[in-house]
């Protein structure tokens, strides 16, 4: 049945009757309708299906169709919470809400019916009855077959039906100046947790760590974890699964997990993460509105970010992800139990800082965040045209985009790495051209005072040619004692000038 050709009711007088156009769709031995005037098309179940955490049990998940995110409801655990899950097999109706798409599931379709007055019966609830989404019934066939008519008004209730509407207006307003216009780029990264990738915009961040000790205090909850010390003051981090209701009890701590520091108006929280995963840049045309069927946390979630070979990633808004009153009370509560370094945190405000990615490549090595457009996962359709020398990995098509794969440790003589789907793509853009350095691992994001960066020492900078350290002129020093560390700032432009003389071809 092609539903996307029927859409719109069509009424016909048959004398003193009425003929209204349904969809027919079978739910187990159930065989349900909807008026055609609501639905838009039929589609197969999405081979992607990303999680919405703190959404109803009868929400299976969201998918985006041609530049709108869909949200999946399961009509069977909309009547009963214990109702199977939806399977690859099903299929779903499309339907156009209030100007909002939704997509119910259901096991197959059935028919298009022209249903004349006389075979339709309304049916009535007392108020608040879960079954009023069951608006009447059809019977055919004298009473041999019966359909019950699904009324999508009484079945959801999508709590930001004006916030989608207005951020799809001005979607369409910018999609034609954001060519134009580069200011309009924006960052974020990407992290996982709950079993969902999220994204914090850039501006947000902090700075992204690896999990330091954890201190307890009388402030723990489920919530909060505990503290850590942080620029000279304790610092609150919460568990960002626990926030979605969706630790595991007992969850252990995995190599992983990052702790990505953001700042909440006057207050500084570490939110646990799973991992952080990439860089993505965006337009804020792309950032499509998530139509919410729950009012938990609900202004947290800012839209979908969907991009090729990343999948569906939920954009949030930092400020709306605590209340104001959990802000204050760990923000507050902290500072009572635990007084700031003041001379510290005093230092750290007045010295100017800049944010670095820190990455592997055989040795630690820091990037000046502005200098990278965005860092992807390696893999994906890469070619190697012949004749091409052997640094260059080959030539990768990122939405539309062909892209330059430098193999660094294959530049600078370097064993290989063990497992190369595990490294990442660090890519750059100068010009019309971008290039993307494969590296080990992206380890965290910092941001470091001036006063620790420094000229490298000559010896390192006039050492081996084959050790990519001798291209970098700049060293920071960060951290004390055992935990001290001292890295290479990475420069983009010197490893492109050499880039250049080696394989002109290239550049």
């Amino acid at each position: 049945m092609n539903m996307h050709e029927t859409t719109g009711l069509q009424t016909l007088a048959d004398g003193d009757a009425v003929t209204e156009l349904f969809g027919s769709f079978l739910l187990g031995s159930d065989e349900f309708a909807l008026p055609a005037s609501c639905i838009r098309e039929v589609v197969n179940y999405p081979a992607k299906v990303t999680a919405l955490p703190l959404s109803p049990a009868y929400l299976e998940g969201m998918f985006t169709l041609r530049g709108s995110v869909i949200p999946i409801v399961n009509l069977g655990r909309l009547f009963r919470a214990d109702a199977p899950r939806a399977m690859p097999s099903d299929k779903i109706a499309i339907l156009d809400f209030q100007q909002v798409l939704i997509g119910i599931v259901f096991q197959d379709t059935g028919e298009i019916l022209r249903v004349p007055a006389s075979e339709r019966s309304a049916l009535h609830y007392a108020a608040g009855d879960a079954h009023a989404v069951i608006a009447g019934t059809i019977m055919l066939g004298g009473g041999a077959r019966l359909l019950q008519i699904l009324d999508p008004q009484a079945m959801l209730r999508i709590e930001n039906v004006p916030h989608v509407l207005a951020l799809q207006a001005s979607g369409a307003k910018l999609s034609t100046a954001r060519y134009h216009a580069q200011s309009e780029r924006r960052q974020c990264v990407s992290f996982h947790a709950a079993g969902a990738t999220f994204a914090f915009e850039m501006c947000a961040i902090q700075e992204i760590i690896r999990v330091p000790e954890l201190h307890s205090s009388i402030l723990n909850s489920e919530l909060c974890l505990g503290r850590m010390h942080f620029r000279g003051s304790q610092v609150a981090v919460v568990d960002f699964s626990a926030l979605l209701h969706a630790a595991a009890p007992g969850k252990q701590a995995a190599p992983e997990q990052r702790i990505i520091v953001v700042r909440l108006e006057e207050s500084t929280v570490g939110f646990l993460v799973d991992s952080v995963d990439s860089i993505v840049h965006f337009f804020s045309d792309e950032v499509l509105p998530i139509p919410l069927l729950s009012k938990a946390r609900a202004a947290m979630f800012a839209g979908c970010i969907s991009k090729e070979g990343l999948g569906d990633i939920i954009f949030l808004d930092h400020r709306e992800i605590l209340s104001q009153a959990e802000i204050v009370e760990m923000r507050d509560g902290h500072a009572r139990l635990f007084p700031a370094d003041k001379e510290t945190a005093a230092a750290t405000q007045k010295a100017r800082r800049r944010v670095y990615i820190t990455f592997t490549v055989d040795t630690q090595f820091a990037v000046e965040i502005g200098q990278v457009r965005e860092i992807i996962d390696f893999g994906g359709a890469i070619t190697t045209p012949p004749g091409m020398p052997a640094c260059m990995r080959g030539m990768l098509n990122l939405r539309q985009q062909m892209i330059s794969i430098i193999d660094l440790r294959q530049l600078y003589a370097m064993a290989p790495l063990a497992d190369a789907s595990a490294g990442k793509i660090m890519i750059v853009e100068r010009g019309e051209e971008r290039y993307g350095f494969l590296v080990d691992h992206v380890d965290n994001i910092m941001t470091i005072s001036d006063s620790a960066r420094f000229t490298a020492p000559q010896m390192i900078r006039t050492g081996a040619h084959d050790d990519l350290r001798s291209e970098m002129d700049e060293m920071i020093d960060i951290g004390t004692g055992d935990q001290r560390q001292t890295l290479s700032v990475f420069q983009c432009d010197h490893l492109l000038e050499k880039l250049g003389q080696a394989l002109p071809q290239a550049a």
